[in-house]
C-alpha cells in the first residue's frame, strides 16, 4: 500500500514544523510539502510533483483564511481531502464544514496519536465524525436542511440505496461487493452513479444526502 501523502498549512511556522517532524516519523505517512498561508498552499498545489491526498488546514490565517481555501480546493482539487485543525473549533460549524467539503474538523488540542488515526480513517473512508459532532450535525440537519423532493427519474435504485447505506457504514468497494455478491468493479460503478445522481462531490456529501433522505440515521453512522 502506498503511503498517505500529506500537505500541512498553518500560518504558525512552529506548529507546521512540529507537526511535520512528528508525522514524518509515521511509517505510512509522507509530508510532501508545507505552507504558511492559503495562497502559498494553492501555489504549491499548482506545481506539485506529488499531490497530497490529504491537506491539514488551519481555519484562521493571515490573508486567505481556511474557509476560503477549502472552498477553492472543493472546486479545483475535489479529490484532495481536507482535515481542518483549528483553535477556533466549534461544533456548530460542522454542517458548514461538511458542505464546504471538509472531511474532518478537529480542535488544535487534539493529541498527535489521535490525529494520525484520524488521518488514516479519512484516507480509508473519506470522512471522520466524533460522537458530539454527530449530535451537532443531527440538530443542524433537523432545523436547516429540508428533505429534497426528487423527481421519479432521479430516485436511486434499490441496489444503489443498498450501496449508499454500506458506504455510510464505511465499507470499501471490495467489502460492498462481498456483502452484496457483486464484483468490486460493479460496486465502484454504483458509487460513481451515486455521485452523479446525488450531486455529491465526495463521500461526506453522500453521507449527508443519505441522512437528509432518511436512508441512514445519524446515530447509525460508525464512530472510530
Amino acid at each position: 500500500m502506498e503511503n498517505i501523502s500529506i500537505a500541512i498549512t498553518d500560518d504558525d511556522a512552529l506548529i507546521v514544523s512540529l507537526l511535520e517532524n512528528y508525522l514524518q516519523t509515521c511509517p505510512d505517512i509522507d509530508v510532501v510539502f508545507t505552507a504558511t498561508s492559503g495562497e502559498q498552499l494553492l501555489e504549491k498545489l499548482s506545481t506539485a510533483a506529488i499531490m497530497p491526498q490529504i491537506v491539514l488546514l488551519d481555519l484562521r490565517m493571515n490573508g486567505m483564511d481556511g474557509i476560503a481555501v477549502a472552498e477553492r480546493l472543493k472546486i479545483d482539487y475535489s479529490y484532495v481531502r481536507i482535515i481542518v485543525i483549528s483553535s477556533h473549533y466549534q461544533k456548530s460549524f460542522m454542517g458548514f464544514m461538511i458542505k464546504t467539503g471538509v472531511a474532518a474538523f478537529l480542535p488544535k488540542g487534539i493529541s498527535p496519536l489521535e490525529l494520525v488515526e484520524i488521518i488514516r480513517a479519512v484516507n480509508k473512508h473519506g470522512y471522520f465524525f466524533k460522537d458530539d459532532q454527530l449530535d451537532a450535525l443531527r440538530a443542524q440537519i433537523t432545523t436547516k436542511a429540508p428533505r429534497p423532493v426528487l423527481q421519479q427519474e432521479e430516485l436511486l435504485s434499490e441496489r444503489e440505496t443498498e450501496v449508499l447505506r454500506l458506504i455510510c457504514l464505511q465499507k470499501t468497494a471490495k467489502e460492498i461487493g462481498d456483502e452484496l455478491f457483486i464484483t468490486q468493479r460493479t460496486a465502484e460503478g454504483h458509487k460513481n452513479n451515486l455521485f452523479t445522481k446525488t450531486g455529491a462531490k465526495n463521500i461526506a456529501g453522500l453521507v449527508i444526502y443519505a441522512i437528509q433522505n432518511q436512508i441512514i440515521r445519524v446515530e447509525d453512522l460508525p464512530v472510530i
